[in-house]
């Protein structure tokens, strides 16, 4: 579905080409679509909700890219983009999935990346998955996203110069708000277990202080849900249809078994079920890149992608001659890294492992204290 207007756009773009007027009108549509997308990604704090209008703005450069004529680098990034943000989308499920047995089935709580934090040692597999899915939609080498973003960036800032410049702007608004994901997700501590759930002054569940102390009793466990004790025989149930102890406003009733089997109230990695899917995106994610590069200097023989593309061979030849300069490829590369770089070290400083000392005012008082020495 979201691709169906895309290749509605790239199926007509001969007949567009010939239209006045309209490829003007689909390009200024795109460089609206990806602004206000990593824009309104910023201040998502569902995991989904924020990869969503990721999609968005990443559909807005496919559509700037088929308006200023680049019909190979839209193709090019909608096959990169799609294995990139299948990766992510499957690691946040992943991520959701391993939150649910704390916070209980409630998408505002088990999505919301504010009560996440420090997942890095409960579920490795699937932060290195999300970590290279991250990285590629943000443009870093040599993963897949970066050979067509960087072709679509090169290619928007030779059509216009305005067009350029909000490129690169959102190129680096899209490496921030992706690692800030990243970051108050993976980074840090598991900062579900300092929020109150229970709306019961007297709780006796097992409780860890900001401090540090921990205590613990094996009767309940008061998650978002309401959750009982049963004998060590009973085994674990889920959505219980016991209705004796259910509370106003209540969905279902959580039990969960201290005997034998070992119940865990923190986060855990999936089985191998979810996991296989997930190894195998990143191995596209790593080397999907290559259909779309150049391999033959003299320019003979054009690249994989560019051979599928048979029905389009003479919109294909200016952009592959185009690609031949290793000057202004290496140029444009550079100029697209650095800036994401610059965006993910911006969200590491307000989100990172540093972010206390911001908060803390540390900083600011440090100039201060300097201010007054002199």
């Amino acid at each position: 579905m979201v691709a169906a207007g895309i290749f509605l756009i790239a199926r007509l773009f001969p007949l567009f080409i010939i239209i006045p007027y309209i490829m003007n009108i689909i390009s200024s549509i795109g460089i609206v679509t990806l602004f206000l997308g990593a824009t309104l990604a910023l201040a998502q704090k569902g995991i989904k909700r924020s990869l969503a209008y990721s999609t968005m703005s990443q559909l807005g450069y496919i559509i700037v890219a088929l308006g200023i004529g680049s019909y190979r680098a839209a193709l090019f990034h909608l096959i990169t983009h799609a294995y990139s943000k299948a990766l992510l989308f499957l690691g946040s499920g992943s991520i959701i999935h391993s939150m649910e047995p704390i916070v209980g089935y409630l998408p505002d709580k088990s999505q919301n990346i504010a009560l996440m934090g420090g997942l890095t040692k409960y579920i490795p597999i699937t932060r290195t998955a999300f970590l290279l899915g991250t990285l590629s939609l943000c443009g870093i080498p040599p993963l897949a996203c970066f050979w067509s973003k960087d072709e679509i960036l090169s290619d928007s800032w030779l059509y216009s110069i305005i067009f350029g410049i909000i490129a690169y702007f959102t190129a680096g608004l899209t490496a921030f708000y992706m690692f800030r994901i990243y970051l108050l997700t993976f980074d840090g501590y598991l900062r579900v277990h300092f929020q109150g759930y229970s709306n019961s002054k007297n709780n006796s569940s097992y409780s860890i202080s900001l401090w540090g102390k921990s205590t613990s009793n094996r009767a309940n466990i008061n998650t978002n849900l309401p959750v009982s004790t049963i004998n060590n025989n009973n085994k674990v149930f889920f959505f219980s249809k016991d209705k004796k102890n259910s509370i106003k406003n209540r969905i279902c009733d959580f039990h969960f078994y201290f005997g034998n089997k070992y119940t865990s109230i923190y986060p855990h990695e999936l089985d191998n079920t979810m996991l296989f899917p997930l190894l195998l995106l990143i191995l596209f994610t790593m080397f999907i890149g290559l259909i779309g590069i150049h391999f033959d200097s003299r320019g003979i023989d054009p690249d994989l992608l560019s051979k599928w593309l048979t029905s389009s061979k003479n919109l294909l030849v200016e952009n592959s001659n185009s690609c031949l300069n290793s000057y202004f490829f290496l140029k444009n590369a550079i100029i697209s890294v650095s800036i994401a770089t610059f965006g993910l070290c911006i969200a590491y400083i307000f989100y990172g492992s540093v972010y206390s000392f911001f908060q803390n005012f540390y900083f600011f008082n440090s100039f201060l204290k300097r201010g007054f020495k002199r």
